[in-house]
């Protein structure tokens, strides 16, 4: 959803003084609006607690920066080596995933962007509006802006005022101008859609349906059924701010009605006049203060990526009133989405931001500089894979995976046609069927779905059982240094040969090796054949039986993955329910004496097994599993001091 924030100097629409703008340093949300950029630092004095933009290098806190500085210091080696690449943009987004509880507060998202420096394409011919429809803006080929008029970086930032999606919610801004002298007058403008500038084109796309935005609309009773674009635009004289105002792109029949969450101040700018779709000023119900702004003084820090100029000039600290501060609370101002709809408490008030800079205080002078319009609340969208794409039903196990998680999210799992044999809720499912796959993101629990993704598990082509006198007891262990399988043979005088198989995807196996059978060995017999320990992926590995007879069978495979430093203790067991033989994988953090035993419904121990856990993935069989009798039992399985089991349905 797109919305547009635009401040705009407006000297009327304030002259109620329950409405006066506050120019003094101020915390907010626990967030400092003093025009400075450091965290644990407020109003000219080490302050340990509230939040900023960056942290000053050397001090400490419990404060918190908010924009990722990864790699600053290069970027200023690079500025000193290259002078030309001072003229190049980059940005950076919030340290935090989004919807992240930091300090008691909500933080939602940030971003940070260096704009363009000198001769650009991302700059507005004369003649251009805030009114105009993005589609008929104009911007040259490559073109100076007036210094007062050149942004450097701008800053955005918005969270709540405590850790609920209820509690306030509040926008911060930052901008730095080349200039310090006369007026200056930007406008912040958020959009519901995915608004885009391609430079090559020098074009803007993807904006909004009514007129180049979207409309907000309201019920008859004046009850938002549809958010739209917001523009926030302010006025900073030579000394402070003066004045700064919010809008919303409206239908001019909308004027007509009394909305229930803020009220018109009686404003309206389109195109052209009496245009059908235009900006309207818009003002809380209830009195007092619901934004700040403040600039900076001299010698201010300018952050861990220096300040460039239009010059080129590489600078330390910002010169006094080069960076202004302001924030926003969008709940009193009417434009939260939890409080206007409700309809999702994760909602977003708006998808991008484009900042502008004008010509003057009114709101329909000439455009010049920009920035973006960037993406923001957009946390990454969930992606899912599995590096078991095949598996034979009731035999095999393949684990699904979201690849790219956010702490901060909820992921859960559902299944058309195939079975979930772990938790459907998580980052990771097992799964022993072959199925479509379903994993549904929410940005945190309670919030409406987000973002999905879908997974097909198929049946694997070769799923044969084995006959009387083929291989069992077929297991592995994932040691730190190698992989080593192992494997039984009903009767061995028949095999011929036994080869040993590897895939990267469960269905395409290729022989590594053959063992041959034991010529003064028993009937039964059991074989064994190490791996050098090397996987960088899955593995799958399967024992082909040669008989002398001419014909031949294959095990189940069994899957592997590289083992990770901190790999919790678990136990699996598939498939369930069982018919007689299950599968166990139990991956171990060490190497630790391993028992395994299975208790029927009364406590009674109907197996019992003792072995070496490697640390790693342990894979093995529970043949002839009947518990006695149908019904549940309980697989326990004690790895040194700690004790793991699942319950399984013996039929």
């Amino acid at each position: 959803m797109k919305t547009t924030l635009v401040f705009t100097p407006l000297f009327f629409v304030f002259t109620v003084k329950t409405y006066s703008q506050i120019t003094t340093p101020v915390i907010r949300a626990n967030f400092g609006v003093d025009g400075d950029l450091r965290s644990n630092y407020f109003n000219g004095f080490v302050s340990s607690g509230n939040d900023d933009w960056f942290l000053y290098p050397g001090s400490s806190g419990t404060g918190q920066f908010i924009i990722d500085t990864t790699g600053a210091a290069a970027i200023v080696a690079g500025y000193n080596s290259n002078i030309a690449s001072r003229r190049l943009p980059f940005y950076r987004n919030m340290r935090f995933p989004a919807y992240t509880v930091i300090n008691n507060r909500l933080m939602l998202d940030a971003v940070f962007i260096r704009d363009y420096h000198g001769d650009d394409s991302t700059v507005f011919s004369g003649g251009n509006k805030n009114g105009d429809s993005p589609g008929n803006w104009q911007c040259p080929v490559s073109q100076g802006v007036p210094d007062k008029n050149d942004i450097l970086d701008m800053m955005v930032h918005v969270r709540r005022a405590g850790p609920n999606r209820t509690d306030s919610l509040w926008m911060f801004g930052g901008l730095s101008l080349d200039n310090t002298t006369g007026n200056r007058y930007f406008d912040f403008e958020m959009y519901q859609t995915d608004i885009y500038y391609d430079r090559s084109t020098r074009q803007f796309y993807g904006y909004g349906p009514n007129a180049g935005h979207t409309s907000w609309e309201f019920d008859a009773a004046g009850n938002i059924t549809k958010p739209g674009d917001i523009i926030f635009s302010a006025e900073y004289q030579s000394s402070s701010l003066s004045n700064i105002e919010a809008r919303i792109w409206v239908n001019s029949a909308a004027l007509s009605l009394t909305p229930t969450s803020f009220d018109w101040t009686g404003q309206f700018d389109g195109a052209t006049t009496g245009a059908t779709y235009g900006y309207a000023s818009i003002k809380p119900k209830a009195s007092g203060t619901y934004y700040t702004g403040l600039q900076c003084s001299n010698g201010t820090w300018g952050g861990p990526f220096s300040v460039v100029l239009q010059s080129d000039a590489l600078m330390t600290d910002y010169a006094a009133k080069q960076f202004v501060e302001f924030s926003v609370n969008l709940t009193k101002l009417g434009l939260d989405p939890v409080t206007l709809l409700g309809s999702n408490s994760c909602g977003m008030p708006f998808r991008r931001i484009l900042v502008k800079t004008r010509s003057s205080a009114s709101f329909t002078s000439e455009l010049k500089d920009f920035v973006g319009p960037f993406d923001f609340f957009l946390s990454p969208r969930v992606e899912a894979l599995t590096a078991t794409p095949y598996i034979c039903e009731g035999s095999n196990i393949a684990e699904v995976d979201v690849t790219n998680p956010v702490a901060t999210s909820v992921y859960q799992w559902t299944t058309l046609n195939g079975n979930i044999i772990t938790s459907p809720t998580g980052t990771t499912i097992f799964v022993n069927k072959p199925g479509t796959y379903i994993v549904t993101q929410y940005l945190q629990e309670g919030c409406s779905a987000y973002a999905s993704d879908t997974v097909q598990v198929f049946q694997m082509p070769l799923c044969t059982v084995l006959h009387a006198n083929g291989i069992f007891d077929f297991k592995g262990t994932q040691a730190n240094k190698e992989l080593r399988l192992s494997w039984r043979v009903q009767d061995n005088l028949q095999a011929r040969s036994f080869e040993v198989q590897q895939s990267t995807d469960g269905v395409n196996f290729i022989t590594i090796t053959t063992v041959y059978p034991q010529p003064s060995a028993a009937q039964s017999a059991a074989y064994a054949f190490q791996i050098p320990n090397e996987l960088n992926g899955a593995r799958y590995y399967r024992i082909k039986l040669m008989s002398e007879d001419a014909l031949f069978n294959y095990s189940n495979a069994l899957r592997f993955t590289p083992v990770t430093e901190n790999q919790n203790n678990r136990l699996l067991v598939y498939p369930n329910p069982v018919k007689g033989t299950a599968q166990l994988q139990v991956i171990s953090q060490k190497e630790v004496e391993m028992k395994v035993e299975v208790y029927n419904t009364v406590g009674h121990s109907v197996l019992a097994t003792t072995g070496y856990a490697q640390r790693g993935i342990n894979a093995l069989h529970l043949d002839n599993l009947t518990c006695r009798t149908r019904g549940v039992c309980i697989v326990v399985v004690r790895l040194g001091d700690e004790t793991l089991s699942q319950k399984i349905l013996v039929e």
